[in-house]
Protein backbone atom coordinates (compact mmCIF):
# COMPACT_ATOMS: atom_id res chain seq x y z
CA UNK A 1 0.00 0.00 0.00
CA UNK A 2 1.03 3.72 -0.35
CA UNK A 3 1.29 5.56 3.04
CA UNK A 4 0.59 8.75 4.18
CA UNK A 5 1.92 8.90 7.57
CA UNK A 6 1.34 12.09 9.95
CA UNK A 7 0.97 12.51 13.81
CA UNK A 8 0.71 15.01 16.60
CA UNK A 9 4.06 14.73 18.28
CA UNK A 10 6.29 15.69 15.34
CA UNK A 11 8.21 14.53 12.96
CA UNK A 12 11.55 13.21 15.50
CA UNK A 13 8.78 11.26 17.53
CA UNK A 14 9.73 7.75 19.00
CA UNK A 15 6.12 6.60 17.91
CA UNK A 16 6.40 7.95 14.10
CA UNK A 17 9.67 6.46 13.54
CA UNK A 18 9.02 2.93 14.99
CA UNK A 19 5.98 2.88 12.76
CA UNK A 20 7.43 4.40 9.61
CA UNK A 21 9.98 1.64 10.00
CA UNK A 22 7.77 -1.40 10.96
CA UNK A 23 5.53 -0.28 7.49
CA UNK A 24 8.51 -0.38 5.27
CA UNK A 25 9.68 -3.59 6.68
CA UNK A 26 6.35 -4.90 5.76
CA UNK A 27 6.84 -3.63 2.36
CA UNK A 28 4.19 -0.90 2.17
CA UNK A 29 5.69 2.47 0.58
CA UNK A 30 5.55 5.52 3.01
CA UNK A 31 5.38 9.12 2.90
CA UNK A 32 5.73 11.56 6.06
CA UNK A 33 3.69 14.45 6.73
CA UNK A 34 4.56 15.80 10.40
CA UNK A 35 4.73 18.61 12.17
CA UNK A 36 7.88 19.85 12.96
CA UNK A 37 7.26 20.14 16.63
CA UNK A 38 5.05 18.37 18.92
CA UNK A 39 1.60 19.82 18.56
CA UNK A 40 -0.19 17.61 21.50
CA UNK A 41 -3.96 18.39 22.08
CA UNK A 42 -4.55 20.92 19.28
CA UNK A 43 -7.20 19.42 17.92
CA UNK A 44 -8.75 20.27 14.64
CA UNK A 45 -7.23 22.97 14.43
CA UNK A 46 -5.80 24.41 11.39
CA UNK A 47 -3.44 27.72 10.95
CA UNK A 48 -4.77 30.39 8.78
CA UNK A 49 -3.24 33.40 10.59
CA UNK A 50 0.39 32.64 8.92
CA UNK A 51 2.25 30.73 6.24
CA UNK A 52 3.12 27.40 6.11
CA UNK A 53 6.34 26.27 6.00
CA UNK A 54 7.98 22.90 5.07
CA UNK A 55 11.43 21.60 5.53
CA UNK A 56 12.69 18.14 4.02
CA UNK A 57 14.17 15.63 6.22
CA UNK A 58 16.80 12.98 4.31
CA UNK A 59 18.19 10.67 6.47
CA UNK A 60 20.08 7.34 6.29
CA UNK A 61 16.22 5.29 6.85
CA UNK A 62 14.14 8.03 7.24
CA UNK A 63 12.84 10.74 5.08
CA UNK A 64 9.76 13.18 4.99
CA UNK A 65 8.35 16.26 5.08
CA UNK A 66 8.49 18.40 8.59
CA UNK A 67 5.39 20.98 8.73
CA UNK A 68 5.58 24.11 10.65
CA UNK A 69 1.96 23.72 11.25
CA UNK A 70 -1.02 21.77 13.14
CA UNK A 71 -1.97 17.92 12.18
CA UNK A 72 -4.61 18.53 10.13
CA UNK A 73 -2.57 21.21 8.15
CA UNK A 74 -0.09 18.38 7.47
CA UNK A 75 -2.72 16.60 5.57
CA UNK A 76 -4.16 19.12 3.97
CA UNK A 77 -1.09 20.45 2.27
CA UNK A 78 0.88 17.11 1.91
CA UNK A 79 -1.61 15.03 -0.09
CA UNK A 80 -2.95 18.34 -1.93
CA UNK A 81 0.64 19.32 -2.62
CA UNK A 82 3.51 17.53 -1.63
CA UNK A 83 2.76 14.01 -2.23
CA UNK A 84 3.96 12.47 -5.30
CA UNK A 85 0.65 10.42 -5.54
CA UNK A 86 -2.56 10.07 -3.43
CA UNK A 87 -2.27 7.46 -0.62
CA UNK A 88 -4.03 4.34 -0.47
CA UNK A 89 -4.68 4.89 2.85
CA UNK A 90 -3.68 7.69 6.05
CA UNK A 91 -1.89 6.45 9.74
CA UNK A 92 -1.70 8.75 12.26
CA UNK A 93 0.35 7.82 15.00
CA UNK A 94 1.81 6.13 16.81
CA UNK A 95 1.03 8.74 19.68
CA UNK A 96 2.51 8.85 22.86
CA UNK A 97 -0.06 8.44 25.14
CA UNK A 98 -3.58 6.88 24.64
CA UNK A 99 -6.74 8.48 22.80
CA UNK A 100 -9.59 7.06 24.21
CA UNK A 101 -13.04 8.53 25.09
CA UNK A 102 -12.88 12.22 25.32
CA UNK A 103 -9.14 12.21 24.36
CA UNK A 104 -10.73 12.28 20.37
CA UNK A 105 -11.83 15.63 20.68
CA UNK A 106 -8.51 16.84 22.09
CA UNK A 107 -6.52 14.67 19.91
CA UNK A 108 -4.38 15.99 17.24
CA UNK A 109 -3.53 12.61 16.35
CA UNK A 110 -7.31 11.50 15.78
CA UNK A 111 -7.77 15.07 14.21
CA UNK A 112 -5.46 14.21 11.38
CA UNK A 113 -6.77 11.14 10.34
CA UNK A 114 -10.36 12.65 10.77
CA UNK A 115 -9.01 15.27 7.83
CA UNK A 116 -8.10 12.20 5.78
CA UNK A 117 -11.25 10.63 6.31
CA UNK A 118 -13.18 13.75 5.09
CA UNK A 119 -10.99 14.20 2.11
CA UNK A 120 -11.88 10.97 1.09
CA UNK A 121 -9.24 8.27 2.61
CA UNK A 122 -9.09 5.33 4.44
CA UNK A 123 -8.30 6.67 7.80
CA UNK A 124 -6.34 5.34 11.09
CA UNK A 125 -5.53 6.80 14.36
CA UNK A 126 -2.57 4.39 16.41
CA UNK A 127 -1.74 5.63 19.99
CA UNK A 128 0.26 3.63 22.91
CA UNK A 129 -0.89 4.23 26.84
CA UNK A 130 2.37 5.52 27.38
CA UNK A 131 4.30 9.18 27.56
CA UNK A 132 7.99 7.88 28.08
CA UNK A 133 8.63 4.98 26.12
CA UNK A 134 11.79 4.81 24.10
CA UNK A 135 11.21 2.26 21.97
CA UNK A 136 7.67 0.91 20.13
CA UNK A 137 8.89 -1.09 17.51
CA UNK A 138 7.44 -4.36 18.87
CA UNK A 139 4.14 -2.18 19.26
CA UNK A 140 4.54 -0.32 15.76
CA UNK A 141 4.80 -4.16 14.07
CA UNK A 142 1.84 -5.22 16.05
CA UNK A 143 0.03 -1.85 14.90
CA UNK A 144 0.88 -2.64 10.85
CA UNK A 145 -0.56 -6.36 10.93
CA UNK A 146 -4.21 -4.56 12.25
CA UNK A 147 -3.53 -1.96 9.60
CA UNK A 148 -3.38 -4.55 6.64
CA UNK A 149 -5.98 -6.60 7.42
CA UNK A 150 -8.42 -4.12 8.17
CA UNK A 151 -11.76 -5.04 5.50
CA UNK A 152 -11.44 -1.15 4.29
CA UNK A 153 -14.07 -2.01 1.70
CA UNK A 154 -16.43 -2.29 4.79
CA UNK A 155 -16.05 1.19 6.13
CA UNK A 156 -18.50 3.62 5.33
CA UNK A 157 -17.43 7.05 3.98
CA UNK A 158 -15.74 9.31 6.12
CA UNK A 159 -14.57 6.72 8.77
CA UNK A 160 -11.59 6.62 11.02
CA UNK A 161 -10.27 3.65 12.80
CA UNK A 162 -9.22 4.12 16.47
CA UNK A 163 -6.62 1.80 17.31
CA UNK A 164 -5.18 1.91 21.02
CA UNK A 165 -2.27 -0.41 22.66
CA UNK A 166 -1.77 -1.26 25.78
CA UNK A 167 1.44 -0.56 27.72
CA UNK A 168 2.75 -4.23 28.10
CA UNK A 169 5.13 -6.91 25.79
CA UNK A 170 3.18 -7.35 23.30
CA UNK A 171 3.41 -11.34 23.34
CA UNK A 172 0.87 -10.26 26.79
CA UNK A 173 -1.70 -8.50 24.67
CA UNK A 174 -4.94 -10.21 25.55
CA UNK A 175 -5.86 -9.39 22.45
CA UNK A 176 -7.61 -7.15 20.27
CA UNK A 177 -10.94 -5.80 21.01
CA UNK A 178 -13.85 -4.30 18.48
CA UNK A 179 -15.57 -1.36 21.40
CA UNK A 180 -17.32 1.58 21.94
CA UNK A 181 -15.73 4.82 23.34
CA UNK A 182 -16.65 5.45 26.94
CA UNK A 183 -18.59 7.81 27.93
CA UNK A 184 -16.44 9.06 30.72
CA UNK A 185 -14.84 12.11 31.11
CA UNK A 186 -11.49 14.02 32.51
CA UNK A 187 -12.17 15.43 36.18
CA UNK A 188 -9.02 17.99 35.60
CA UNK A 189 -7.54 20.08 38.36
CA UNK A 190 -4.77 23.27 37.99
CA UNK A 191 -1.83 23.47 39.54
CA UNK A 192 -1.18 27.18 40.98
CA UNK A 193 2.41 28.33 41.00
CA UNK A 194 4.57 31.18 40.65
CA UNK A 195 7.48 32.14 38.26
CA UNK A 196 10.63 34.20 39.46
CA UNK A 197 8.91 37.24 38.78
CA UNK A 198 6.68 36.67 41.04
CA UNK A 199 3.49 35.99 38.49
CA UNK A 200 0.78 33.54 39.21
CA UNK A 201 0.51 30.44 36.56
CA UNK A 202 -1.26 27.41 36.47
CA UNK A 203 -0.84 23.73 35.31
CA UNK A 204 -3.31 21.52 33.59
CA UNK A 205 -3.46 18.36 35.47
CA UNK A 206 -6.10 15.25 35.24
CA UNK A 207 -7.72 11.99 35.26
CA UNK A 208 -10.05 9.71 34.03
CA UNK A 209 -12.04 8.32 37.22
CA UNK A 210 -11.72 4.80 36.88
CA UNK A 211 -14.96 4.19 38.30
CA UNK A 212 -17.01 6.04 35.78
CA UNK A 213 -15.33 3.90 33.02
CA UNK A 214 -17.18 0.78 31.57
CA UNK A 215 -14.79 -2.17 31.66
CA UNK A 216 -16.27 -2.93 27.90
CA UNK A 217 -15.41 0.37 26.63
CA UNK A 218 -12.25 1.55 24.99
CA UNK A 219 -10.49 3.09 28.45
CA UNK A 220 -11.74 -0.14 30.12
CA UNK A 221 -10.47 -2.88 27.66
CA UNK A 222 -7.13 -0.76 27.25
CA UNK A 223 -6.64 -0.97 31.42
CA UNK A 224 -7.20 -4.94 31.24
CA UNK A 225 -4.43 -4.94 28.73
CA UNK A 226 -6.68 -5.53 25.34
CA UNK A 227 -5.49 -3.99 22.06
CA UNK A 228 -9.05 -1.49 21.07
CA UNK A 229 -10.27 -0.55 18.01
CA UNK A 230 -12.96 2.14 17.70
CA UNK A 231 -15.06 3.25 14.13
CA UNK A 232 -15.70 6.98 14.69
CA UNK A 233 -17.67 8.90 12.62
CA UNK A 234 -17.67 12.89 12.91
CA UNK A 235 -21.37 13.37 12.69
CA UNK A 236 -22.49 16.20 15.98
CA UNK A 237 -26.29 15.74 14.54
CA UNK A 238 -28.08 14.87 18.08
CA UNK A 239 -30.80 12.76 15.64
CA UNK A 240 -32.80 12.10 18.74
CA UNK A 241 -32.64 15.97 19.98
CA UNK A 242 -33.60 16.96 16.51
CA UNK A 243 -37.16 14.53 16.07
CA UNK A 244 -37.76 15.93 19.85
CA UNK A 245 -37.62 19.65 18.91
CA UNK A 246 -39.87 19.01 15.58
CA UNK A 247 -43.15 20.68 16.22
CA UNK A 248 -41.52 22.90 18.81
CA UNK A 249 -39.84 25.63 17.15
Amino acid sequence: MRIALTNDDGIYAVGLRAIYKALREAGHEVHVIAPMTEQSAVGHSITVLSPLRVKYIQESEFSGYGIFGTPTDCVKLGISELLPQRPDIVVSGINAGANVGPDILYSGTVAAATEAAHLGFPAVAVSYDCFTATDVLAPAQYAVSVIERLPYHLLPPRRVMNLNLPHRPVAEYLGLKLCVQTSAVWRDWYHKREDPRGREYWWLNGDIPPEDVVPESDKGYLTQGYATLTPLKFDFTDADTLAALQGHM
